[in-house]
């Protein structure tokens, strides 16, 4: 047996292995075109389930792109294609649709497979190297997951096939997770488990500070000078701004503070804080989700939140350090 080692290091073979499967990849993007796009349809308005099936490593990368598929708004179902024709087959109904996984597209357990899914006549999506396989022509539409070559140096073992195909199952389930809207709050109720639902176990009111008299509101009249005291006093790096009314209009931040230092570093004792402050400010409601509270952080890089009723009135304030504490991230 010759060794390998001996004329390749161990760190060189590692990055042909990884360059390989990358490459093949990257050639996917060549092959998406309409018989992808029918797929994305034909998966999209399934009324039932998705039953993904492969034999072997196709199997295994199956399972994943069915569990992908089941967390991502699309319900998923690995059936096995040995059990299926042992019972198992059962599960299959009319209005499913099947995904067949198969490199080689001639897979015997798949074959035998075949004639329940044309008698129930269940839609079908092969992802096969060989277009022109029994499985491809059985098939409703076929997604090309051929590669030049396994990563494997004896070019047998299932390796660049099987990424190339787990990266296609992951292409189907983020365009029918984009297709369906699906949100970061949906994803939140299919992981209730661990750090990803707790963003789901927790409303805002359960985070928010709610005490009045540790709530830094001020009027938009008042003067800036003074509100920069309060804002001092309740350390949350923020004021609450509301009218005559009582309805918040606006906040004055650190941020804030800080550019109109700049701007007016002479005049700021004639300023009244309606001059200088952020109008229109994101705010959330109590009986929202701390993550979507997080998320509104995230994305506009603010650390406190308004917190108001349904008449626009502040009644509290979450900050990111009690969200992230809680362990919502």
């Amino acid at each position: 047996m010759v060794d390998v080692m001996s004329t390749k290091s161990i760190n060189d073979l590692a990055k042909e292995v990884l360059m390989i499967e990358a490459n093949s990849i990257i050639k996917l993007t060549q092959r998406i075109g309409t018989d992808f796009d029918k797929a994305v349809e034909i998966l999209y308005n399934c009324k039932g389930r998705v039953i993904v099936t492969g034999m072997g490593k196709s199997g295994l990368i199956g399972k994943k792109i069915a569990a992908t598929l089941s967390s991502t708004g699309t319900p998923s179902y690995f059936l096995h294609p040995a059990e299926s024709t042992h019972g198992d087959s059962g599960i299959i109904t009319r209005e499913d649709v099947v995904i067949a996984i198969s490199n080689s597209g001639e897979t015997q357990e798949l074959m035998n497979l075949l004639p329940l899914i044309k008698r129930f006549g269940v839609m079908m999506v092969a992802m096969t190297g060989n277009l022109n396989s029994t499985l491809a022509k059985a098939s409703d539409v076929s997604l090309d997951i051929s590669v030049e070559r396994e990563a494997c140096p004896l070019n047998k073992a299932p390796t660049a096939s099987t990424t190339a195909t787990l990266a296609m199952g992951d292409a189907l389930a983020v365009c029918l997770l984009e297709k369906r809207g699906f949100s970061e709050e949906d994803f939140l109720i299919f992981h209730p488990s661990g750090a990803l639902g707790k963003g789901f176990l927790y409303h805002v009111t359960d985070l928010m500070l709610a005490d009045t008299n540790k709530l830094p509101i001020v009027n938009e009249n008042d003067k800036f000078v003074d509100v920069i005291e309060t804002i001092s006093k309740f350390k949350l790096g923020m004021a609450m701004i509301i009218n005559n009314f009582g309805k918040l209009t606006g906040v004055l931040t650190d941020g804030d503070i800080r550019r109109t230092l700049i701007k007016y570093p002479s005049e700021t004792k004639l300023l009244i804080v309606k001059d200088v402050m952020t109008v229109n400010p994101k705010r959330i409601s109590k009986d929202d989700y701390a993550a979507s509270a997080l998320h509104l952080m995230e994305k506009y890089s603010i650390t406190a939140l308004a917190v108001v009723d349904e008449n626009d009135l502040p009644i509290g304030v979450i900050h990111i350090h009690d969200i992230l504490k809680a362990g919502v991230a």
